[in-house]
């Protein structure tokens, strides 16, 4: 026999024993692993069969149990579905919860509670209501669950020169809890609201109290992500156009003027069509007068009685008067007439 032939065979025999020790080690690891696989203690969690939304009751129909690692369970979370049911009462969920979501505490109401708004508010937080409308809402794009931050909008009036408008950003990265009265977080469908109620500390309620009186507040709706806050400054009406102060002033002087001039203007016509209005007043009350009067029917007039009167006989008598004592007398002399006055003759 060849020496070469020899030396492949004694390799090919040292490389076969190596082959089964290599894959005796694999198979030794694999049993260990599975060994430890199983020493691990197995656990039990509730999660939701189905899909709820804000406000739905928990039963055992929506919930069930699934193998979890013991070590690896969330807090706040129930191991069987009678833990989750347990106490006097029913619960309700606090916020959406997929199917196959861990059931937890924090998201559902205690035993017998209602799923209101004072459940989801955290720890020393307030719920405040801001009235917005189909503008200052964000055209009804804020649901429950987004963060806003709330602008201040005011004008300062000014003894000495025109107004002050000006604009500030009054709070940021505020949680809306609910919009109307819809605090489902599920909801996904644009809806114009007229209120908007949103979780805030103490003091920062207290200034929303306050700035809805003192001007008007609008929200402006922040990237979900975005919930740190920014440096922000106030903007005024010379930032809007790159007018200085002075400009500003001489324009708000002359509007101004013409909205005095337009008052003065309209309350001439005001005073004019009072003054038109009385005049029709007044005919149409003469103008009723005569209706009336041309309605009553005159009196029949009565005949007075007669009188009786007492006839007196009167006597007459024809005395002769006596002639004149004078006369006058005319003599033609030619074709002219002379008259004499001469006594009469008896």
């Amino acid at each position: 026999m060849r020496a070469n032939t020899v030396i492949m065979i004694v390799l090919a025999g040292v490389f076969g024993v190596l082959a089964v020790v290599l894959a005796n080690i694999w198979l030794a690891n694999q049993r260990n692993a599975l060994a430890q696989s199983n020493g691990v203690q197995a656990s039990t969690i509730v999660v939701a069969a189905m899909p709820l939304k804000f406000g739905d009751t928990l039963s055992a129909d929506k919930l069930r149990e699934i193998a979890w690692p013991a070590g690896a369970i969330p807090t706040g979370a129930f191991k069987t579905t009678k833990d989750a049911l347990a106490g006097n009462g029913t619960r309700q969920a606090l916020q959406a919860i997929s199917a196959n979501e861990p059931v937890l505490a924090s998201k559902i109401t205690g035993a017998g509670q209602r799923a209101t708004l004072s459940a989801v508010l955290g720890e020393g937080m307030k719920a405040v209501s801001i009235r917005v409308n189909d503008v200052l809402g964000v055209a009804g794009f804020v649901f429950p669950g987004d963060r806003v931050d709330v602008l201040l909008t005011r004008t300062v009036r000014s003894d000495n020169g025109p107004d002050k408008s000006f604009v500030d950003v009054l709070l940021q990265s505020v949680k809306v809890l609910a919009v109307d009265q819809v605090a489902d977080e599920s909801k996904d469908s644009p809806t114009v609201v007229k209120a908007v109620t949103v979780e805030v500390s103490t003091k920062d309620a207290q200034k929303l109290t306050l700035a809805a009186g003192a001007g008007q507040l609008s929200l402006a709706l922040r990237q979900a992500a975005a919930s740190n806050g920014e440096t922000t400054e106030r903007i005024t009406l010379s930032d809007l156009t790159g007018d200085t102060p002075e400009d500003v002033a001489k324009r708000q002087e002359e509007l101004a003027k013409q909205a005095a001039a337009d008052a003065a203007a309209a309350e001439e016509r005001k005073r004019a069509d009072a003054k038109i209005d009385g005049l029709a007043k007044a005919v149409d009350r003469v103008g009723s007068q005569i209706d009336q009067l041309s309605k009553v029917k005159p009196a029949p007039a009565v005949a007075p009685a007669p009188q009786v009167q007492e006839v007196v006989k009167q006597e007459v008598k024809y005395v002769q008067p006596e002639p004149p004592v004078r006369a006058t007398v005319g003599v033609f002399r030619g074709v002219k007439l002379e008259t004499y006055d001469v006594p009469r003759q008896k």
